[in-house]
């Protein structure tokens, strides 16, 4: 097992959530920081709540997380839409976590695409212009087997989104063990290939699957392969998860708070400055908020570097 080991913060790092950072109001053409559900020191918890709070500590951007089941109501979901709309609050949602669009059960399929096209209804209500999701296990297939596999059944989930008008965008995202489907090969590909479909990436499950992807180098190859697969507007265009990590052979074991993992977070930022980097970031932490906040400055930080 790889220890975990600490990191170097680099530059801009806040001492608490009382500091509000460079640049709080979101901007379109650049990144924008935020969690991955409610924020810890959120005062209820709850999604409206969560989008007043995070406009008020000073980040852009909110994950609503469907992970265990939309059970959402459409009147609290328009209420969500015009509250983020208020506070230019940005959103995007993540679909349930028990989704395999490569079981060997045609019904656990197809409740996994139902499940992932429920999402996506509910998503637009919300105003959320990303979703989020797992791509399955490989199981007993092979990684050509369940690409096919899931290639057909996410073809399949987006002839219906656009047959409904359904404006959200599908982000299968890259995936930190190796029993699962979703390396940054297999993420790039299927996203060239089936028409609507978009990569989030995870860096922290990049840097685990293999135990590497660490330096100001490799995450500049990483942007440039995305942009070389997808085309450059593609950078301009991310989604985002990132948080410290636990490994070991398998690949991921848990999320980590960044400052306790050997993820070199400062370098990862530089490389998204450094090529021009759009979109969201949405920080998956135990510190949610904390993490997010301080990425936020150290990304400013650069900026106004220059």
């Amino acid at each position: 097992m790889t220890s975990a080991s600490k990191t170097r913060g680099g530059a801009g790092e806040i001492s608490g959530l009382g500091m509000r950072p460079a640049g709080a109001t979101a901007e379109r053409g650049r990144l924008l920081f935020g969690t991955a559900g409610v924020p810890l020191s959120t005062p209820a918890s709850t999604t409206l709540a969560a989008i007043e709070h995070v406009k008020k500590i000073g980040l852009d951007c909110l994950e609503v997380e469907f992970v265990k089941g939309v059970k959402m109501g459409s009147d609290t979901a328009e209420d969500i839409r015009k509250r983020a709309d208020a506070l230019d609050v940005r959103l995007s949602a993540h679909a349930p976590y028990y989704i395999n669009l490569n079981s060997p059960e045609q019904g656990k399929r197809l409740a996994s695409q139902e499940r992932l096209t429920a999402t996506c209804r509910m998503a637009e209500v919300c105003g959320a212009t990303n979703v989020v999701f797992h791509g399955g296990y490989y199981g007993q297939s092979s990684p050509e087997g369940a690409y096919k596999t899931i290639k057909a059944g996410l073809q399949e989930i987006l002839s219906i989104l656009r047959a409904e008008k359904n404006s959200a965008t599908l982000r299968i995202e890259t995936m930190g063990r190796k029993a699962q489907f979703g390396s940054l090969d297999e993420v790039l590909f299927l996203c060239r290939e089936v028409e609507g479909l978009l990569p989030c990436l995870d860096f922290a499950h990049i840097h685990t699957r293999k135990g590497g992807a660490n330096s100001y180098r490799d995450f500049q190859r990483i942007l440039k392969k995305v942009g070389k697969k997808l085309g450059e507007e593609a950078i301009k265009n991310l989604h985002i998860h990132i948080s410290g990590a636990l490994y070991g052979g398998k690949g991921e074991i848990k999320h980590l708070d960044l400052r306790d993992s050997d993820f070199h977070y400062d370098s990862w930022i530089r490389a998204l400055e450094d090529c021009g980097a759009a979109g969201m970031v949405i920080c998956e932490s135990p510190n949610l908020e904390a993490d997010a906040l301080m990425l936020k400055n150290l990304y400013n930080s650069y900026r106004m570097k220059g």
